[in-house]
């Protein structure tokens, strides 16, 4: 596939990062809008660590939050993809779905489109048994999102890496169980 995709969508494809990747995520994760409902807008240093970090999972686990690429552009967008988390609640260890995309992408179906297909990739090729997906309780975009795609919702609860922020700390907790997929 062009540009290493790992896997397609109709309009996206997914592909593990490139060094050259950083500066266009750091602008994306640097843009306040964008981080709107995270603690704060990363630094490049950041973004590059977490790029490393996705490197370093793709090539431990198979998956990643994926760099997604534009079909019809080749244009990187964001990110869309799947990480293991093992922070302490209680419905963890398990393997989380979450997006970022540019201000650009918003409001065109690319985070839904994008979801759906890293959740098929989850439980076709993987043969993960279940995906959650967490979002900030004012994140309500994010919440939309993972209506659209199908997901039920399990709960809220406090976020224990966020509990000093008042306003970021609440949460939801979203989750797709591979026997309700449907591709």
């Amino acid at each position: 596939m062009p540009n290493n995709h790992l896997f397609t969508s109709p309009r996206l494809g997914f592909r593990n990062w490139k060094n050259s990747d950083i500066p266009k995520m750091a602008a994306i994760s640097g843009d306040p809008e964008v981080m709107q409902y995270f603690s704060a807008p990363t630094t490049e240093e950041q973004t590059r660590q977490f790029i490393l970090r996705m490197q370093t999972d793709f090539k431990e686990r198979g998956y990643c939050y994926f760099a997604v690429d534009r079909l019809d552009t080749g244009e990187m967008i964001g990110f869309i993809g799947l990480m293991y988390q093992d922070y302490d609640v209680d419905f963890t260890p398990c393997v989380d779905i979450g997006w970022r995309l540019k201000k650009s992408a918003w409001r065109q179906g690319f985070a839904s489109e994008g979801a759906r297909a890293c959740l098929d990739f989850a439980f076709t090729k993987l043969k993960l048994e279940s995906v959650v997906a967490v979002a900030t309780c004012v994140n309500i975009p994010s919440e939309g999102v993972m209506q659209k795609i199908g997901m039920q919702k399990v709960k809220v609860f406090v976020h224990p890496r966020l509990i000093e922020d008042e306003r970021l700390r609440d949460c939801i907790l979203y989750e797709m169980k591979a026997r309700d997929w449907k591709s």
